[in-house]
């Protein structure tokens, strides 16, 4: 096969450090064709040169990672040539497009169905859906891949499959219900907080009407307008974080800055180490033996020790393993690595502890989390609302400085008594939850089991229905 690459002339520049691309960026056919070019340099001058260390010089003039690197030699050795990457992007799926607000739509309705003490098949469940004008309409094969993968399963008794929800997730909801109880029955101040965003392009939709406008045409020889035009745009982005309970939003708890990344989900901007940050600055502030209520984002949820997994060392999961005092009939030092990570796996749960839970522990408050997919257990997402409400009714100019300033008007005009009405709404909710917990465990519990997985495996005693 000819050797068709194109030579680079000239001197190649030098790259200070070594920069190593993410794994969702691409590397060009031209920095490919750089790479050989600098391979076929060095061989030349060079014949007796090591592999590692032809690698080595190339990261060290282009940058590239080591495995890019490598890659392109292999290729043009096998193909004499070098190619650029089919650049298609992942197609979002219709679970992401959806907010949370969708999501717990999704969830009520299915509740709402077994309050009425009917069983909520995927048929049923998709006329409701499509009937409620606040949710999006569904197909019902979109559908069931949603509720897929909000943890639900289905349940089938006799020829009837029904939907419930996964074993865990009732559990998990069970117990968080009965300690926010709990909780409030002692007079503990609870505490909610929770992150939103806010568009310097954020608006309400206006469309005015004037039916003696026969057309644009006729506008305009009227010399009339529409007035200014909505951005087209998004524009910058502020992150938001605060705090609330009964008595408003908690004084100085506004966190509050403009994005640096461009992507969808706005939880990308925040992490463990600036989350930990305001939560400590939080902490003091608080009534005391109070209750934090957040939800499982990742930055919530940073464990204090990292765990063995795959990746780690034999020798380093064993002095962990014996760190950890376990008693295993056999020696340690005679287990195979698979039965060292089995053992480590099974640990875990006694070990496990996050670290902003151990914050407000020293602190002498309790962190209690929201199971997933239940935003509407926050009342602060009520307060959200609102604020929003108020910033794109009067968002005129669409710059985010005064974005800034129309959100701290708005988090001022959210007073107690809104906040006393939000917690009201969130204990209602809570109750008509655990009503729909009974209603579905009794009925479930009345007819014959049989179990079938959204993977359509059917286990049962008469599956030969």
């Amino acid at each position: 096969m000819e050797d068709n690459t194109e030579i680079i002339t000239g001197d190649i520049p030098e790259v200070e450090g070594c920069m190593r691309l993410q794994p969702e960026e691409f590397v060009s056919s031209r920095q490919k064709i750089i790479i050989v070019n600098i391979y076929k340099d060095i061989i030349s001058n060079t014949p007796d040169i090591k592999y590692l260390d032809i690698i080595k010089r190339i990261r060290e003039l282009t940058g590239l990672g080591r495995d890019t690197v490598k890659n392109t030699i292999s290729q043009y050795k096998t193909t004499k040539t070098v190619s650029s990457p089919n650049r298609r992007r992942a197609k979002a799926s219709l679970f992401d497009k959806i907010d949370d607000l969708d999501r717990t739509g999704l969830r009520r309705t299915i509740h709402s169905i077994w309050l009425k003490r009917e069983l909520p098949t995927i048929d049923r469940i998709l006329f409701d859906v499509n009937a409620d004008p606040s949710l999006p309409n569904f197909k019902r094969t979109s559908l069931y891949r949603v509720i897929k993968k909000l943890d639900f399963v289905f349940t089938k008794r006799k020829r009837c499959s029904v939907l419930t929800e996964r074993e865990d997730l009732i559990v998990w909801r069970r117990k968080y219900l009965y300690d926010i109880r709990k909780y409030r029955e002692e007079g503990r101040t609870i505490y909610y907080l929770d992150e939103t965003w806010l568009n310097a392009g954020d608006c309400v939709d206006r469309v005015w009407k004037d039916n003696t406008v026969l057309s644009k045409h006729d506008a305009f020889n009227k010399g009339l307008t529409t007035g200014p035009q909505n951005p087209s745009g998004k524009g910058k982005r502020l992150i938001i974080l605060h705090i609330g309970s009964e008595n408003g939003f908690l004084p100085g708890g506004l966190l509050c800055f403009i994005s640096k990344k461009n992507t969808g989900d706005y939880h990308d901007e925040m992490n463990g180490d600036n989350f930990k940050e305001w939560f400590e600055n939080i902490l003091p502030v608080l009534d005391p033996n109070s209750i934090i209520v957040m939800d499982n984002a990742p930055y919530h949820s940073v464990e204090m020790e990292k765990y063995p997994n795959a990746s780690w060392k034999k020798a380093v999961i064993l002095e962990w393993l014996i760190s950890k005092n376990v008693d295993c009939e056999r020696p340690l030092s005679s287990l195979l690595k698979p039965e060292l990570l089995a053992i480590s796996r099974q640990m875990r749960p006694q070990f496990k502890s996050y670290v902003i839970d151990n914050l407000a522990k020293d602190k002498g408050h309790t962190v209690l989390r929201l199971p997933p997919y239940h935003c509407e257990f926050n009342p602060i997402e009520l307060a959200w609302a609102m604020v929003k409400g108020y910033v794109k009714q009067n968002n005129t100019t669409f710059k985010i400085d005064d974005v800034r300033q129309l959100l701290n008007t708005a988090i001022e005009r959210v007073t107690p008594q809104n906040w006393k009405n939000f917690i009201k709404h969130v204990i209602e909710e809570e109750c008509r939850i655990w009503k729909a917990d009974d209603i579905m465990d009794d009925m479930i519990d009345s007819l014959e089991p049989c179990i079938m997985t959204l993977t359509g495996e059917t286990t049962s005693s008469d599956s030969s229905e």
